[in-house]
């Protein structure tokens, strides 16, 4: 083991509620420290905006961020929990390369859980290293931030460093990392398995009032407040995943343990962006049956809350017949609200705002023609923008999309057709290209950007890339190139954990 960390000088403002419950939840623990760490990137305006004052790179704030101090007021622990992982019930996973600093409250009063990732063995590590290649930091960083810009509810990210050490993975040896991110909490729904698999419902209800007085205080009082948790946690995670849909997101690894109880994207692990339209989309190398393909998503967010539903089934009824309606309810609610808040932000991507059941079926034809001709899944939606006058030609940079522009043609005359019937063209048009994003984290680029980290220490394309999709519905002229779709040649099929 690497030798524990000294205590730094600086303070961070946090306090640990979590540490405050029973030691069954969580295990006290230290990050083991690195060789030589480097601060890479630092996320000044999210520390701001957290309420840290941290003003300048420091070798001690760096060294903090490492793991090779510990700040002054942190109580630092790993969480426990299980997790279904492919629909495999694991009763012990937890934080095995993650620690809980401490929360942070901000100065407009929130309050966030702060969290080193890649930071070394604890008892939840199952044999592993603990730690985390430069890639798969690299990886979250980026498309954490950008799905923030995007509007998505997610994780955050504060701090990249680079450890000095070299990193043992099936695909070869990669320099390591550390990540600093950064979340309103990390409680999951495996959270809730770990303690229903050993029959401790007490921890449950614990556990559950927690998670309700953090997250959803507004129900703390109700008398069926257990209920409406579930429900809760239910809608978000409804809405959560549709977002998903409407940017193509695929996240790669919907395990339990990687579904987080506040309803944010959570554990990017091998997620990525999909270049052209495929509902049966699979990037993650781990994924060989592709339950996690794009179009399943839905479904398997569902079965995630079957599994959390199961571990609150002592909350939810006087009988185990009470407690599976109320499951059955909520996931029937879940679904409704998931395919209405799916296809209601699909049909705004195509200039729709007061949906009739006709413009189901519109929808539906414009995605079977992009699937049929493979076009690109953000700039069909994105260019579809000037198409919208009436009598106008294809603008050269929608036509090229299409493998056989002709086929569009009908299409677009009901569409201009429709959204006659909404708003003036120009207003339309707007409100279609700020929900309409031109940059996405393309594969191919944070694969360029990973590669110059990893082979030549040069952050360059990182801090672009992070500077680029702080606004990615802007047109920025510079970077015309990153909105673009990658040549054949150069397309990203497979992405990867780094566990």
């Amino acid at each position: 083991m690497e030798k524990a960390p000294s205590v730094s000088t600086l303070n961070a403002g946090f306090k640990n509620s979590f540490a405050m419950l029973p030691k069954k939840f969580y295990e006290p623990i230290t990050p083991e420290t690195v060789h030589d760490p480097v601060l890479q990137k630092y996320n000044w305006k999210l520390g701001r905006e957290l309420g840290f004052n941290f003003t300048q790179e420091t070798p001690e704030l760096t060294d903090c961020l490492a793991g090779n101090l510990v700040f002054a007021d942190s109580t630092p622990v790993a969480m426990a929990y299980a997790g279904h992982q492919f629909g495999r019930f694991v009763p012990q996973l937890g934080d095995g390369r993650a620690i809980l600093l401490g929360e942070k409250i901000t100065p407009d009063g929130k309050r966030v859980d702060v969290q080193l990732k890649g930071s070394g063995r604890t008892r939840f590590s199952r044999g592993g290293d603990g730690k985390s290649p430069l890639g798969p930091v690299i990886r979250e960083y980026i498309v954490s931030e950008a799905m923030h810009a995007l509007g998505v509810p997610t994780t955050r990210a504060l701090a990249i460093v680079s450890t000095g050490e070299r990193i043992l993975r099936e695909d070869g040896i990669h320099p390591g990392g550390v990540m600093t991110r950064v979340a309103s909490g990390f409680v999951r729904v495996g959270s809730f398995e770990y303690f229903a698999a050993r029959g401790d419902e007490a921890a449950i209800g614990e556990l559950a009032d927690y998670v309700i007085a953090r997250h959803y205080p507004e129900i703390l009082e109700t008398k069926d407040r257990y209920r409406q948790f579930f429900s809760s946690v239910a809608t978000r995670q409804a809405r959560l995943v549709a977002k998903w849909m409407q940017l193509g997101f695929i996240h790669g690894v919907m395990n339990t343990d990687n579904t987080s109880i506040s309803g944010e994207t959570i554990d990017y692990g091998p997620c990525a962006f999909m270049d052209y339209y495929d509902p049966n989309m699979v990037f993650s190398s781990i994924d060989t049956m592709g339950r996690y393909r794009y179009a399943n998503q839905g479904a398997i967010m569902k079965w995630n809350l079957h599994a959390l539903g199961i571990s609150l089934q002592a909350l939810l009824g006087n009988t185990e017949e009470e407690a599976m309606d109320v499951i059955d309810a909520t996931l029937t609610a879940f679904e409704q609200e998931f395919l209405h808040a799916q296809k209601v932000g699909l049909l705004k991507k195509i200039g729709i705002e007061k949906p009739g059941d006709q413009d189901f079926s519109l929808l539906g034809e414009l995605l079977a023609l992009m699937q049929s001709q493979k076009t690109d899944f953000t700039l069909t939606f994105r260019y579809l923008a000037d198409q919208i006058r009436e009598g106008s030609t294809m603008t050269p940079q929608f036509q090229k999309l299409f493998k056989a522009p002709d086929a569009i043609s009908a299409w677009l005359e009901s569409w201009r057709k429709r959204l006659a019937e909404e708003n003036r063209p120009d207003v339309i048009q707007a409100k279609m290209n700020r929900i309409n994003p031109l940059f996405i984290p393309r594969n191919h680029r944070i694969h360029k950007a990973i590669e110059d980290a990893e082979a030549r220490d040069d952050f360059s394309q990182v801090h672009l890339l992070t500077a680029l999709y702080e606004n990615p519905f802007t047109e920025q002229p510079k970077f015309t190139d990153y909105a673009q779709a990658p040549a054949d040649e150069k397309r990203v099929t497979r992405t990867f954990c780094g566990t």
